[in-house]
C-alpha cells in the first residue's frame, strides 16, 4: 500500500507490506543468505511470530522501495536506510546482500533490548543492572561474561549484528554504555549520542490553571474533594515505568499534605489494551461500580499487569492514605466519551498535560522518556529517575539541572556513602 503524509513542511512517501501470504521459498532463501553472511541463525528463533514478520517483509520492503525509485539518480552517500532499533536489521540485511555498497545504513537504538529484560527481571532492576554495568567496564567484561548467555533471546544476536551498519546512532546516554557492554566490535564501534526531541508548546498562565480546573472538577466528582495539587503518571502499562515507585512518594506526600493541611490526587492514565475500552462499556462500569475509583477483574475491565497493580498497589493505598487519593484510568483518551459523564465534557487529552503539577516518570529502564518531561514546557514539576535518558538531555539543553529546578531526578543507582557492589 502506498502514500503519502505530511510531516511540518515535509511529505513523505509511505510504504505498508502485508506479510500475510509470504513466498515462502523466497523466505526461506533470505533466511539461508543472511545465515551465510551475518552468522545469524533465522531457523532457531522462527518459532517467534514478531521477529517472523519482521524477516518476512523485509525483502518486499526494500524490493518496493526501489519500484518507487526512491534511490533515483542518487550517489551510494546520498541514500540511507535508518534501522529503527532491530527491526529495521533485516531491511538492512536485504539492502546490503542486493546491491552491496550502495546504501548507507544507520541502526538507531531507540533501548538496548538485553538490558530492558534484565533489569526487568531482577528484583535489583536498575540499582543492580547499572552498578554492575560501570563495574564491569572497570575490569573490562562483557555483558554476557557476568549474566551469561543471552542468545536464547532472538534480539540478542541481532543487537551484535548493529556493528554491520555504517553508524549507530543511541537515543540516550545510558544506551551508549548498554551497546558497549555487548562487547566484541560495539565495545569500539562508533556510536553517536542523538536524543529524542521534545515537545515544547507555548502556553499562558490562563491557559494552564483552565486546564488545572477541569482536572480538579473531575477529582471532586469521582471522589467527592477539589484537591490543592493535581499530580499525573501517563504512561504505558510495562514493568520498566515501576509504577509502584510513584506509590512510595506518595506516601511519603500523604504525611506532608496532612501537615500543610492540604489535600492531592495522582491520576495515573495507563492501559494494557492499546485500543481501550469500548466507551459503552466504560459508561456501564461508572454506573455499576463507580469506574475509575473503583475496579473489577472478571469482566474485562482490569486485564494483565492492570490487575495486580489496582489490587496490590493502588487499592491498598488508597485505604491507608489520608489526604491524597490516586485514580486509576486504564482507558485509551482522556474526554466524556472515552471515560465516562463524570468527566467535564470540556476536558480533552491536553488538559493532563496542562493541568498537570507534577508528572511522575521513575522508571527502572528508560532509555529517553518522551512522555516523563512532555508537561515541564507547561510549568510543571517533573519527576524522573536518573536512569532516563531525557536526563542527560535536559542537562545539556539547560547547561545543568540547577539550571532546571522544574526536573526532579530521583536516584535509584548511588549506593550510600561507604557501600559497594558486594558489602554486606
Amino acid at each position: 500500500l502506498y502514500g503519502e503524509r505530511t510531516f511540518g513542511r515535509f511529505r513523505h512517501e509511505v510504504l505498508l507490506v502485508d506479510a500475510s501470504q509470504p513466498n515462502q521459498q523466497k523466505v526461506d532463501s533470505f533466511k539461508f543468505d543472511i545465515w551465510q553472511n551475518y552468522g545469524y541463525d533465522c531457523v532457531r528463533y522462527e518459532w517467534n511470530p514478531e521477529f517472523l514478520q519482521y524477516i518476512t517483509i523485509a525483502p518486499p520492503l526494500f524490493a518496493a522501495v526501489k519500484a518507487i525509485d526512491a534511490d533515483a539518480g542518487l550517489t551510494p552517500n546520498e541514500k540511507f536506510i535508518i534501522a529503527h532499533e532491530w527491526l529495521g536489521l533485516p531491511v538492512v540485511f536485504a539492502a546490503q546482500m542486493t546491491e552491496p555498497e550502495q546504501w548507507r545504513t544507520i541502526f538507531y537504538a531507540h533501548e538496548m533490548a538485553t538490558a530492558r529484560i534484565i533489569v526487568e527481571a531482577d528484583g535489583g532492576h536498575d540499582t543492580r543492572f547499572y552498578n554492575v554495568l560501570f563495574k564491569a567496564k572497570e575490569w573490562n567484561m562483557s555483558l554476557e561474561e557476568i549474566f551469561g548467555n543471552q542468545e536464547h533471546f532472538f534480539k540478542h544476536p541481532l543487537l551484535h549484528q548493529a556493528v554491520r551498519c555504517d553508524n549507530i546512532f543511541a537515543v540516550g546516554d545510558l544506551v551508549v554504555e548498554e551497546l558497549r557492554f555487548l562487547g566484541g566490535a560495539m565495545r569500539t564501534a562508533n556510536i553517536d549520542l542523538v536524543y529524542n526531541g521534545i515537545p515544547a508548546a507555548q502556553i499562558t498562565l490562563a491557559e494552564k490553571m483552565a486546564s488545572k480546573r477541569r482536572l480538579q472538577a473531575y477529582c471532586e466528582n469521582l471522589l467527592g474533594y477539589r484537591p490543592d495539587y493535581v499530580f499525573t503518571h501517563v504512561t504505558r502499562m510495562v514493568p520498566s515505568k515501576a509504577l509502584w515507585r510513584d506509590m512510595r512518594v506518595m506516601e511519603h506526600l500523604d504525611h506532608r499534605l496532612q501537615e500543610a493541611g492540604k489535600r492531592a490526587v495522582l491520576f495515573v492514565l495507563s492501559t494494557s489494551i492499546p485500543a481501550g475500552r469500548r466507551p459503552e462499556w466504560v459508561a456501564a462500569w461508572e454506573e455499576q461500580y463507580g469506574w475509575p475509583v473503583g475496579h473489577r477483574g472478571d469482566n474485562g475491565d482490569l486485564v494483565d499487569n492492570e490487575v495486580n497493580y489496582f489490587f496490590q498497589t493502588v487499592e491498598p493505598f488508597n485505604q491507608r492514605a489520608q489526604n491524597c487519593k490516586v485514580v486509576f484510568v486504564n482507558q485509551f483518551g482522556w474526554s466524556q466519551d472515552r471515560c465516562g459523564k463524570r468527566m467535564p465534557a470540556e476536558m480533552d487529552f491536553m488538559d493532563i498535560r496542562k493541568g498537570s503539577d507534577l508528572e511522575f516518570g521513575q522508571s527502572i529502564y528508560e532509555p529517553f522518556g518522551i512522555a516523563q518531561v512532555e508537561p515541564l514546557s507547561f510549568g510543571a514539576l517533573c519527576c524522573v529517575s536518573n536512569v532516563c535518558g531525557c536526563v542527560g538531555f535536559a542537562t545539556r539543553a539547560a547547561g545543568s539541572l540547577e539550571e532546571l529546578p522544574n526536573l526532579v531526578v530521583a536516584d535509584y543507582t548511588s549506593l550510600p556513602y561507604g557501600q559497594w557492589l558486594g558489602s554486606p
